[in-house]
């Protein structure tokens, strides 16, 4: 197997093609969404990992990570910095840091920034060809902005109201602990 090779973005590094790589989290390409907080996006357009989702995100006190949801395949999450709510099955559970999560499949889930500042989440996903999120409304979840109006199996629709992702490190870049 060949080494990747990686090309700068406006936001950091990306694997250009298929193969190994190695990017440190500090220099790979981030994104951000002003409701749903940064993450850190390690594939690339030709090197899309086709098993696991992994990603790193920065959530600042309030800010979910997305909607409220459940999908097909199984999640693990752990939180490296701060605090975060994870609102699962109808509940609130407080995170804090090396706290653990692990979401079977079709387990109703989202996180939610807590504490005073930045929360750093760790989130690795199984992935399939037929997986599939189903996005549902709940009382919990909106609360912190983080339901849909009606239940949907779209995530075009779910996420209408909502603006595009914009290619750039988290607001808090400076105060995360790495920096």
């Amino acid at each position: 197997m060949k080494e990747a090779r990686l090309e700068e973005t406006e936001s950091g590094l990306r694997p250009a093609d298929e193969g190994w790589f190695v990017v440190n989290a500090r220099h790979a390409r981030w994104m951000r969404h002003e409701a749903f907080g940064a993450g850190c996006v390690f594939e690339g357009p030709e090197s899309g990992f086709r098993q696991i989702g992994i990603n790193l995100r920065v959530l600042e006190p309030g800010q979910p990570n997305g909607l409220y949801h459940r999908e097909s395949q199984q999640e693990a999450f752990l939180v490296l910095e701060g605090e975060c709510r994870l609102l699962v099955e109808g509940q609130e559970r407080l995170l804090r840091a090396w706290d653990f999560a692990h979401c079977p499949p079709h387990t109703e889930h989202i996180f939610v920034g807590a504490g005073s500042g930045p929360c750093v989440i760790l989130m690795v996903g199984a992935r399939s060809p037929e997986g599939q999120d189903f996005y549902l409304a709940s009382e919990v979840a909106r609360r912190y902005g983080a339901s849909v109006k009606q239940d949907t199996d779209s995530p075009e629709e779910a996420y209408r109201p909502f603006p595009e992702l914009e290619a750039a490190r988290p607001v808090a870049w400076q105060r995360l602990p790495w920096v």
